[in-house]
């Protein structure tokens, strides 16, 4: 598996976007990072990362650049092409302004609150792709051919798993997958209200369902995907609720319980008196 290094391939051709073999990544991989970390190759690609998305700061302690390509990133309302990089423990990706050059929109999400599902194979233009679950994002990416979404699924697969190796962090609950604007033409919630020109669609970012202005009336605070109340449908945000306030009366059942328990084991002692 050999490529040009330099060089970043157009979107939908096949890409060999691995630096490194997948066999010494999997049966190497601290050997593999140890090894590059302080190298002067991975800085310097490191660097040229960063300079494409115009300074930002990338490098870190003990990272190391696995790999690059370019895939078809399910947006809102259609498939866009998108620079992604994989690090050891992020992923990268951003919008391309100029291809090889300049790079805006930079989204980190760290691997060790990642998951990945692969998916089947719908339309021509939704082949070879996978799901990229994150307590921040959720999305659909899709790449040229079978053999590069085998590539990017097992490099991803190894290095989130190396991840949460070492940090045993676990994914509460992720950010939903938005549903694309031309898979509903009436709110997924009523079922009745039918969007045109006018009657703009809206997604509920906790489950990523289409609906409609009135369906989605509620703001919900996702600390996960923002500091500030976000759109939500209504069942969700009944759900959200409820679930809030089963845990509160959970909570305050539990400190009840304790303090009772607590009294019941002390042991008052004898009766003072002070004169």
């Amino acid at each position: 598996m050999t490529i040009d290094r330099r060089r970043l391939p157009p979107p939908r051709k096949s890409q060999r976007f691995i630096y490194h073999r997948f066999e010494d990544y999997v049966k190497s991989n601290n050997t593999m990072v140890d090894r590059l970390v302080n190298s002067e190759a991975n800085a310097r690609r490191i660097a040229v990362v960063e300079g494409c998305f115009g300074g930002e700061v990338l490098s870190a302690p003990n990272r190391v650049l696995v790999g690059e390509g370019v895939l078809q990133k399910q947006c809102r309302k259609e498939l866009k092409p998108r620079q992604f990089f994989l690090f050891n423990d992020i992923i990268v990706y951003g919008t391309i302004l100029i291809p090889k050059k300049k790079y805006k929109g930079l989204k980190v999400l760290p691997l060790d609150e990642v998951r990945i599902v692969s998916l089947e194979d719908t339309t021509p233009d939704r082949m070879n792709g996978w799901q990229i679950i994150s307590l921040s994002k959720t999305f659909n990416v899709y790449a040229a051919h079978a053999s590069e979404k085998h590539d990017w699924i097992s490099h991803l697969n190894t290095c989130i798993a190396s991840c949460q190796k070492r940090g045993e962090k676990k994914l509460a609950e992720p950010a939903p997958a938005w549903i694309p604007d031309d898979a509903a033409t009436h709110c997924m919630i009523c079922k009745t209200f039918k969007f045109n020109a006018v009657n703009r669609k809206h997604h509920c970012r906790r489950c990523g369902k289409i609906c409609c202005n009135g369906c989605s009336t509620k703001r919900l605070l996702l600390v996960a995907q923002s500091t500030e109340p976000v759109r939500v449908c209504d069942p969700c945000f009944a759900d959200a609720s409820s679930k809030s306030t089963s845990q509160q009366r959970a909570d305050s059942s539990g400190e009840e319980t304790s303090d009772c328990e607590q009294q019941e084991d002390q042991d008052p002692g004898p009766a003072q008196f002070f004169s």
